[in-house]
């Protein structure tokens, strides 16, 4: 996830390009770490995403492939405040997980977003992410907008160095966007307003 993106989770407000602002956490600290990562399964675009329009990025860990990603050490407070609002609903309540095993995956409501998967751990710290309870085969692919493509390629060239070409083409490779996308559109992406 872009820095920016996961400071209007932390602190509250609108994303460039979105059309939703946040409430943020009840602690708006930034994480105290951070670090790349790339985690078995695949990323798609299915759906529509009530923020940017266009499909929503979903992650599947029984699909074959690598998805690269970014691991933010949040508190269980704040991960709690960043899955609600991504609920659509308001932060302020821990989450029971319970004890959650590497793989395991624990849904608290049907909606997307609303699957909590333990993808690793990390010095000795487990390591989440939100996705739908559903498979992506079992889900309508959906292109993305231009904005959250431009959100999620910036991501990709913070936590790994990518140039904007390398992720572009990771990109325009996953499942939604092939065949709607390609490397050289999402390459030339200009910033969002805003």
């Amino acid at each position: 996830m872009h820095a920016a993106r996961l400071d209007c989770y932390l602190r509250g407000g609108r994303p460039p390009g979105g059309v939703r602002d946040y409430p943020g956490c009840r602690d708006p600290a930034a994480p105290r770490a951070t670090r790349p990562m790339v985690i078995s399964g695949r990323m798609y675009f299915a759906l529509e995403s009530k923020v940017w329009t266009g499909g929503l990025a979903l992650y599947d860990p029984l699909d074959p492939g690598r998805t690269p990603g970014r691991a933010y050490l949040l508190t269980v407070g704040q991960f709690a405040d960043l899955a609600a609002q991504e609920m659509h609903r308001a932060p302020g309540l821990d989450l029971d997980l319970g004890d959650l095993a590497a793989g395991a995956r624990v849904t608290l409501g049907p909606g997307r977003y609303e699957t909590v998967v333990r993808v690793g751990t990390a010095d000795g710290l487990p390591i989440l992410t939100l996705t739908t309870p559903s498979r992506s085969a079992d889900v309508p692919w959906n292109a993305p907008s231009a904005a959250y493509l431009h959100h999620l390629s910036a991501g990709l060239g913070e936590a790994h160095g990518w140039s904007r070409r390398r992720a572009a083409r990771y990109l325009a490779g996953c499942p939604g966007a092939a065949g709607t996308w390609t490397e050289d559109t999402i390459a030339v992406l200009p910033s969002p307003p805003g």
